[in-house]
């Protein structure tokens, strides 16, 4: 699959965060398929680690990860600035 979709900010929540390995899963209604997330997407200062269950907005691409179909571009907590 080819294509970005990296300018739609969507919102959505995370599913599940892999703390050691540094990276996790995000759901949206807009999106087809779940969305890979590593912890270098995450605009924050210092330790950068998402929580399950947490509100995220991102924006994201379609690329092959780890058998997911969309990869997180940006991601920020929906209370925070871009």
């Amino acid at each position: 699959m080819s294509g970005t979709m990296s300018e739609e900010v969507f919102s959505g929540r995370v599913l599940e965060w892999r703390r050691e390995e540094g990276w996790g899963v995000l759901a949206c209604d807009a999106l087809p398929d779940r969305v890979w997330a590593h912890f270098s997407a995450i605009q924050a200062e210092g330790f950068r680690e998402l929580r399950g269950g947490e509100s995220v907005t991102f924006t994201a691409e379609q690329a092959e990860q780890d058998g997911f179909h969309w990869r997180a571009v940006s991601v920020w907590f929906e209370d925070g600035a871009r």
